[in-house]
């Protein structure tokens, strides 16, 4: 790492971080484009854009991950060129990555300390462990130490990653969807540690998709769209979720969702007294039952770990119940091959939309045809007729609005928006009679979040039963017409009127009997 002073005028304000000018390019990829980014000592400043827009790219190499090709950066008051994230660390930056970099045989408390210079011969584990635990009350981020990551669930090994930032005493912190995983009661609990260390002079690059939470915790906000600045550090106070979006995509959002008064007919998707183990051989589902209508959206909302991935993948087909049963129409489709759910109507869109729901390396076309291509016309006895295949695609792609080059092209180089169509266009087009929708819209933009909404809300009017299972309390509320909450396993109860307070407590352990609240259904 290289440092040089750089002069300082007292009626500036205090840039702790001073990016300018930075370009970076990857083959056929212009990533950053002349990107300015200022951060000033003691605030929140969120960081907005697409998928692609440039946002991590920039943040990786404040953090040493990636040097830029040209452009500056100071960093208090030093220029600096960092030859490695431990450079950027010894400068005080943390950066809390959105993939956790953590190793699943170790301990929270081991994870924490790798890399540190203490303790340097002996290691103590019950003396850091304290430590740790320790650092988890003050800040609410509440995990065993003793515990390996591998036995975690995602919301845990977060509050890890967040942890092991802290711990080093980092005075710049670049923290990429923080609050993904938590409950409301610890998204509200994160939010006023972090302005306490505002308070305490530290500085936070707040990278989110959520705008209503940007709105809530950040000062000022940069926002990028295909690497270019677009609006660059203005005041949150001054500006709107609207104007926000369109500074994002370039066009105007509907954040409205055109969903219809509906009655539900009957119940397609039954789900009855279901338990399950989890891949450690533990209790994930502790006799849960939930029945789903034709034409319903039933949201599922918890924290990640509870049992939800389990419950998916039991209705699915791909994990065996250990008690209990689902029935599709009245035909038990749990404990069945995979197919046999598909051929009675059971649509499926996973959380992992790159190893579970695609398979990367092949086409468009390929990956449309998955579920039909036994059947007559893609069929030609043991062959594909690749026209029909093609011809499926190609209408796929238009009634879709998927964004690619070809239907030949690898799915692996489409955006995570536009992979996300691929699988609901093939999931969708053989007009399912029920649909399991697990974190449909992670990770996506705020235009490819509309358009995700838009297709689920026209199969909850063609009738389609709707499991959504999403961590994102906004998208339940908007969506479904019913929300069960689930905790370790079991299902804590069902409102039909959505109450954030009410669902809160049931994601933390309340059961709805115990709380006195409106929308009891």
């Amino acid at each position: 790492m290289t440092l040089s002073t750089i002069p300082t005028d007292l009626n500036e304000p205090n840039f702790v971080v001073d990016m300018q000018g930075i370009v970076k390019r990857f083959p056929g990829v212009l990533a950053n484009d002349h990107v300015d980014f200022e951060l000033r000592q003691g605030e929140i400043h969120a960081l907005l854009g697409e998928n692609g827009a440039g946002k991590s790219t920039l943040m990786n190499i404040l953090a040493g991950l990636y040097n830029q090709d040209t452009g500056v950066i100071h960093v208090k008051e030093q220029n600096v060129s960092f030859n490695s994230p431990k450079d950027a660390i010894d400068m005080g930056i943390g950066m809390v990555h959105q993939h956790f970099m953590l190793v699943p045989t170790q301990t929270v408390t081991e994870n924490i300390l790798l890399g540190l210079d203490e303790p340097r011969f002996r290691l103590r584990l019950n003396k850091y462990d304290k430590k740790v635990a320790q650092l988890g009350n003050k800040f609410g981020l509440l995990v065993d130490p003793s515990a390996k990551i591998w036995q975690l669930s995602v919301g845990e090994q977060q509050r890890v990653e967040i942890l092991k930032m802290l711990y080093r005493g980092a005075d710049i912190f670049i923290m990429d969807e923080p609050t993904a995983v938590l409950a409301p009661s610890e998204i509200d609990s994160l939010f006023d540690n972090l302005r306490t260390m505002i308070h305490e002079g530290k500085s936070i690059i707040f990278i989110s998709h959520k705008l209503q939470e940007v709105m809530s915790i950040s000062d000022r906000i940069t926002v990028l769209r295909k690497g270019k600045v677009t609006a660059e550090g203005i005041e949150t106070k001054n500006t709107t979720r609207q104007e926000l979006a369109k500074l994002m995509v370039g066009r105007d959002v509907v954040f409205t969702l055109d969903k219809k008064v509906k009655e539900a007919g009957d119940i397609v998707l039954s789900i009855e007294n279901v338990h399950a183990l989890n891949d450690k051989g533990l209790p994930a589902l502790q006799g849960v039952s939930l029945g789903v209508h034709s034409g319903e959206v039933l949201g599922l909302a918890g924290v990640a770990g509870n049992g939800q991935r389990e419950l998916a993948q039991v209705i699915s087909g791909l994990r065996n119940s250990a008690d209990g049963r689902v029935l599709l129409n009245g035909q038990q489709i749990s404990n069945r091959p995979v197919r046999s759910g598909i051929d009675r109507g059971v649509a499926y869109i996973p959380e992992d939309r790159t190893h579970v729901g695609s398979s990367p390396n092949l086409s468009v076309t390929d990956n449309v045809i998955m579920k039909i291509y036994r059947n007559p016309p893609i069929s030609k006895g043991l062959a594909i007729n690749s026209a029909e295949a093609s011809s499926f695609a190609e209408d796929l792609k238009v009634k879709y609005d998927i964004i690619v080059p070809t239907i030949e092209t690898p799915v692996r180089l489409l955006s995570g928006g536009n992979l996300q169509r691929v699988i609901l266009s093939r999931e969708l087009s053989g007009k399912p009679s029920a649909l399991i929708a697990v974190q449909p819209t992670r990770g996506l933009d705020v235009g490819a979040i509309e358009g995700v909404h838009k297709l689920l809300l026209e199969q909850r009017e063609a009738g389609t039963a709707i499991l959504l299972i999403s961590e994102e309390l906004e998208e339940l509320i908007a969506l479904s017409d019913r929300i069960a909450v689930i905790y370790e396993g079991q299902i804590m109860g069902i409102i039909e009127d959505a109450d954030i307070e009410t669902i809160g407590l049931m994601m933390t352990g309340t059961k709805l009997e115990e709380i006195s609240a409106p929308g009891v259904g």
